[in-house]
């Protein structure tokens, strides 16, 4: 076979004497089976960069990813066999305790140091932060690049017992030597400091964001700052696949997603949404994974929210590590994240572990808590 049936091949002809070269079009290309050519992570982000030419980061997010990609796989092997590793249960059966005071799963541990490792070694990676750790960790010289990467490297652990859903969440920066902070103390030396400056950069500044959910399937979910895409894992082949292209949450829904245990210490607007919310019909969801319950609402549409309360008014979920990845990704969706009263993506961090209230989802509904709170000023 010559392979004239797929590509035309150009003719020549003579014309007096000289010949002409007579330039044939190319035919349309084919559609491909995704059976055959598996649109995978590593492909998708190599013809986004070729598409993107003015997207410069796009370029070095083939490392990162490749390097992030390889952490969720591994991280995901590590949960699904928990239960038959003994990796449930406390670390050190009990006591071990992170900064915020909360006690580590021995997941939380194992699955910082699987982030910390693959980051480190991805040659893009100049500092990285995560929820388990006191303070930021600067990536020794010969590794180092000009990426801040900030991630909880398994959210929902609180869940791993009972088999529900997890996940990783992360946020990428690029180095910024402009940032402020006010989380450091006279002792506090130079190295660290560096690193608590870089890291605290408002979420508008993230050039990239992702989760990794660990469920019935293990999905990747990410954005570049051109829109959403989702990746599922392909145990066949090893590979995460392109399964939602440029993901988009509806702008109204019919699911509210808080944990209305809290109801009586919430403030009077929030009370009176939800008691609306019931009085419509809508459904209640609430799994108690961020990483989950932000995934159906994208999915699906709707509302979820860990607001702050009299018992904690700045709510529970961190800035750095949860707050802003997850509202990068809400705002690429096209969906729409606040305090209530603010945009989180605005806020400017004070704290490497700063807490924020936090409320996202689909425009119209989380629109309606905005102008709620906005008419009680």
């Amino acid at each position: 076979a010559t392979g004239s049936s797929v590509c035309q091949r150009a003719r020549s002809t003579r014309r007096g004497g000289a010949s002409v070269l007579n330039m044939v079009a190319a035919p349309e290309r084919a559609t491909v089976s995704s059976d055959v050519s598996p649109v995978t992570l590593t492909r998708f982000i190599i013809e986004e960069g070729m598409a993107n030419a003015d997207l410069s980061h796009l370029k070095d997010m083939e490392n990162l990813m490749a390097a992030l990609q390889l952490a969720c796989k591994k991280i995901a092997s590590l949960v699904s066999r928990a239960g038959i590793t003994n990796l449930t249960g406390l670390e050190s059966g009990g006591g071990s305790v992170n900064v915020q005071g909360e006690e580590q799963k021995k997941l939380d541990v194992l699955s910082n140091e699987v982030l910390k490792n693959a980051l480190r070694f991805s040659g893009k990676m100049g500092i990285m932060a995560s929820e388990e750790e006191d303070n930021p960790v600067l990536v020794e010289e010969t590794y180092s690049g000009n990426y801040i990467c900030v991630f909880d490297p398994l959210d929902g652990s609180s869940n791993i017992d009972a088999g529900i859903a997890t996940g990783t969440i992360f946020g990428i920066f690029e180095d910024n030597e402009q940032c402020l902070t006010q989380d450091f103390e006279d002792s506090i030396d130079e190295a660290e400091l560096q690193c608590m400056t870089a890291t605290m950069q408002p979420g508008k500044n993230l050039v990239a964001a992702g989760y990794c959910m660990y469920s019935s399937s293990c999905n990747l979910v990410v954005t570049f700052g051109n829109g959403v895409h989702g990746f599922t894992l392909d145990p066949s082949i090893g590979e995460f696949v392109l399964t939602n292209h440029d993901m988009k949450i509806p702008e109204d829904g019919k699911i509210y997603s808080f944990n209305e245990a809290n109801e009586p210490n919430w403030d009077d607007v929030l009370q009176k949404y939800v008691a609306d919310c019931k009085s419509r019909g809508y459904s209640s969801r609430y799994i108690g994974s961020m990483v989950a319950d932000v995934h159906r609402t994208i999915m699906y549409g709707g509302i979820f929210g860990y607001p702050g309360d009299t018992k904690n008014p700045n709510g529970k979920l961190r800035l750095l590590y949860e707050g802003a990845p997850m509202s990068f990704i809400i705002e690429q969706a096209g969906g729409v994240s606040t305090t209530g009263t603010q945009r989180v993506l605005d806020i400017e961090p004070e704290a490497v572990h700063q807490r924020v209230p936090v409320i996202l989802g689909s425009k119209k509904m989380v629109n309606e808590v905005i102008d709620a709170y906005k008419a009680k000023e």
